[in-house]
């Protein structure tokens, strides 16, 4: 009977039923067999809406998609040029930031490439950088950021570990810098290979200009204080992260609708509509993906999976090794949302059983989920960017395989160097 059970899920998961509803019937049918009453679903459910910190996640995510509605992008991308433009690779550069802090903010690098690539594509490409290139870098760039406060997959991460209570207790701020180093060296990394790559090419430059310069910033003027303000706030101890998510959301709303004027107060059912159905399939699959953690954990099956491991596993370093082989293969399945919260529970008890810092885990694994995010052959942004970019599948691997590569370079480095992560929790 438990059997047939199974298959049925998986046959019913091939056939398009939603992945919180494969993962509530899982749970149901193991209290079941476990004779486990099933009103535990539903405390597993209101223990995880109970959370303080999760009032920050649909905050924050209106936000978001409220900056993504807007024309935000457009005056990053020209306060960015207008500082950086003159430096050799200027615009490549202004690429890589401009993206990871609006992937940051809106949490989604799909979302990036189609606010920011009609306008960064073709920049790219008129000033002279080679189309391959040009495509590589901002497919690339679509999912840089996600390590970069107030990341919502960093939020999550957050949520799930502290639900499962191993390893210790974090804050938020702690969970937020341990991703702002390691997210800051992958675009590090990157400008390295963006120089290294365009050596041979004559890419001229933008005439540094003040008085462009203050005319960007006065566009922008209202944006500019955004970052400060989040980063003043979770770090200054001023307010706490579901604070500052109210906050940010109340402030970007009054900039975008009454000061730019660029939402219609009639399009925001709809931008709140959207941004609260993404807020609840993640809450939805969290809280049933929770509780059937907690099933597992009953039946005993972390422990008899880090023992199956260990087993076969001699050592730290090999486990690090493969598991970021493993988490790139996720990446590239599956979206990060359904990954966290699925995977999350599964990995952390043994991660933690091999010595691994629970915060170095989650940053570990957000940046293999970045890269996997364009690893051929079922990347999510590989097929967003073909739909933008009107390309095809195989020219966009091609454009990106060089970035993977040195991507997966420095996932690496922050594998074996915790310190990059540990350092300002320390």
């Amino acid at each position: 009977m438990a059997l047939l059970a199974a298959i049925l899920l998986i046959v019913f998961l091939f056939l398009g039923a939603p992945i919180f509803s494969a993962i509530l019937a899982a749970t149901m049918l193991g209290f079941f067999y476990a004779e486990i009453d099933l009103s535990a679903v539903a405390v597993e459910l209101y223990r995880v809406i109970d959370t303080p910190l999760l009032a920050s996640l649909p905050f924050f995510t209106f936000a978001g998609y409220i900056l993504s509605e807007s024309q935000t992008s457009q005056r990053l991308m020209r306060l960015s040029q207008a500082i950086f433009g003159w430096a050799p690779n200027g615009l490549a550069i202004v690429v890589l930031i401009t993206c990871a802090i609006f992937t940051a903010f809106t949490g989604a690098s799909g979302v990036t490439i189609l606010a920011l690539g009609a306008l960064l594509y073709p920049a790219l490409t008129q000033t002279g950088y080679p189309q391959k290139f040009s495509l590589g870098l901002v497919t690339t760039s679509g999912s840089l950021g996600l390590l970069l406060p107030p990341s919502i997959p960093l939020i999550l991460y957050g949520i799930i570990m502290q639900q499962m209570n191993i390893g210790g207790e974090f804050s938020f701020e702690q969970i937020f810098l341990a991703g702002l180093f390691p997210g800051l060296f992958l675009i590090f990394v990157l400008s390295l290979w963006v120089f290294w790559s365009n050596r041979h090419h004559r890419i001229p430059t933008i005439k540094f200009s003040g008085k462009e310069v203050l005319s960007a910033l006065k566009e922008a003027r209202w944006e500019i204080p955004l970052p400060v303000f989040v980063f003043a706030g979770i770090f200054g101890g001023i307010l706490a992260v579901s604070e500052v998510a109210a906050v940010t959301a109340l402030y970007v709303l009054i900039v975008e609708v009454f000061i730019y004027k660029e939402i219609k107060i009639r399009d925001l059912p709809k931008v709140g509509t959207e941004s609260m159905s993404m807020v609840g399939g993640i809450i939805l699959i969290l809280g049933t993906s929770m509780a059937f953690t907690n099933y597992l954990i009953d039946a005993e099956v972390p422990g008899t999976l880090f023992e199956w491991v260990k087993a076969h596993v001699d050592d730290k370093l090999t486990f690090l090794l493969l598991l970021n082989v493993f988490l790139l293969i996720l990446g590239a399945v599956l979206d990060i949302f359904s990954a966290l919260v699925i995977v999350v529970p599964l990995i952390l008890p043994i991660a933690v059983g091999y010595g691994i810092h629970p915060l170095h885990l989650g940053v570990i694994f957000l940046a293999n989920m970045q890269i996997g995010y364009f690893t051929p052959p079922v990347g999510m942004n590989l097929f967003i960017a073909s739909y933008r970019f009107e390309k095809s599948i195989i020219e966009l691997y091609r454009a990106c395989i060089p970035f993977m590569f040195v991507l997966m370079a420095a996932v690496l480095i922050i594998t074996y160097w915790p310190s990059l992560t540990l350092f300002l929790i320390k």
